[in-house]
């Protein structure tokens, strides 16, 4: 069933047009009155007839002159005989889908060119019909402009449709390319402050390895390899500069003290509740020393969660819990508002990029609206995917 209902919406019309035209040209063949041609009218008038109303069929392809055909294609059989057009149902449904796709024109001037085609052509297919009165002309033409009218609303129906839909298209499009943004400013952060912690770990390694090298005979064996670590050192550090300097090019400020840390979390906290959000610390578990790129991404997703609930969730408090496992280090913000500006998108572009910064570290993150209110943001870092 499910298969024949889709056969029928994308050719029930089609199929609707070949039966007309088929009863059409049988119900030409077996005309009894006395108007009937015979002959070679008579084939020409049934072969003419069958092509006005298969026209339709390409009404995809001509979306204006297949319609606009079977109007002025059936004026000009009329003239030929009178009653060609008037003794056939099946002529009268085509004729009132023409009407309908006149009127469904994307184009306004098209549209009202098929209104006065519909009308002229009505106008003289019920003129000559001898069985038509002044009245029923009049009400036969009205009923054809009637459908160009269905055609009409229908048409605007349709553009507020596929305006919507381009909307949500072109919607949908730049939150993927804002996330694609968030995502490629977050790594160019990370590789920023990767790029300062590595610096400084090989700059000390550099300089420790220069003093021992001073301590021993420059022409001994073990002289000519420490020479040979502190140069790779040197070169390893100014590449490094070289090829993530233009990192720094955007920046208003360069970062000349090391980063921030979850030693720093009391002054973050500070800050934000000089900004009005009553901001609640809990460490649990004992402190462990960190490698240092963990430390300053634990820091960053804890700035974040209460960035967004001082900017977002109209709550009076948060929560930080900082939670040292054997393996794991667990971080959550939680605040007592609505959560309102989780339902909008989905998550935030900073909370992507925090998304990003997790992922890099094999961990976690999770951020929901809470069912005893108020939203979450929960990560999870290994540490021992760190360590290594």
């Amino acid at each position: 069933m499910g298969r024949v209902w889709r056969f029928f919406a994308a050719w029930g019309l089609d199929v609707l047009v070949v039966a007309a035209a088929a009863a059409s040209a049988i119900g030409t063949v077996l005309r009894t009155d006395s108007d009937r041609p015979d002959g070679l009218q008579l084939w020409f008038e049934v072969f003419a007839l069958s092509v006005v109303l298969l026209s339709l069929l390409a009404r995809r392809r001509f979306p204006f002159l297949a319609p606009a055909f079977v109007w002025i294609g059936g004026a000009a059989l009329t003239i030929l005989d009178n009653q060609v057009i008037s003794t056939q149902p099946g002529v009268f449904l085509c004729g009132m889908g023409a009407a309908v796709l006149l009127g469904s024109q994307r184009r306004r001037l098209e549209a009202r060119v098929g209104l006065a085609i519909v009308v002229v052509c009505a106008g003289v297919v019920v003129s000559y019909d001898p069985s038509e009165g002044p009245a029923d002309r009049i009400f036969t033409t009205a009923l054809f402009v009637v459908a160009w009218l269905v055609g009409y609303a229908l048409r605007e129906r349709v553009e507020r449709s596929e305006a919507a839909e381009e909307r949500a298209a072109r919607a949908e499009r730049e939150r993927e390319s804002a996330a694609r943004v968030a995502v490629a400013e977050e790594r160019a952060r990370m590789a920023r402050e990767m790029h300062d912690v590595v610096a400084h770990a090989v700059s000390v390694m550099v300089l420790q390895v220069g003093a021992v090298r001073r301590r021993v005979p420059e022409s001994s064996e073990e002289g000519e390899t420490l020479r040979n670590v502190e140069h790779a050192g040197r070169t390893a550090l100014a590449e490094m500069r070289r090829l993530l300097g233009a990192m720094r090019q955007g920046d208003d400020l360069l970062e000349l003290t090391p980063g921030p840390g979850l030693d720093d979390l009391e002054a973050l906290a500070g800050d934000v509740r000089a900004a009005g959000l009553d901001v609640r610390l809990h460490v649990n578990g004992e402190r462990a020393d960190l490698p240092r790129s963990l430390d300053l991404s634990a820091y960053r997703i804890v700035q974040e969660g209460l960035t967004n609930a001082l900017k977002h969730s109209g709550g009076r408090r948060a929560d930080v819990t900082v939670e040292y496992a054997p393996d794991q280090l667990r971080v959550e913000v939680r605040d007592d508002g609505p959560g309102g500006f989780a339902k909008s998108d989905g998550f935030g572009h900073g909370l992507i990029g925090i998304g990003e910064r997790v992922k890099a570290y094999g961990g976690d993150m999770s951020a929901f609206v809470a069912t005893s209110g108020g939203f979450v943001l929960r990560a999870s870092l290994p540490l021992e995917a760190a360590d290594a």
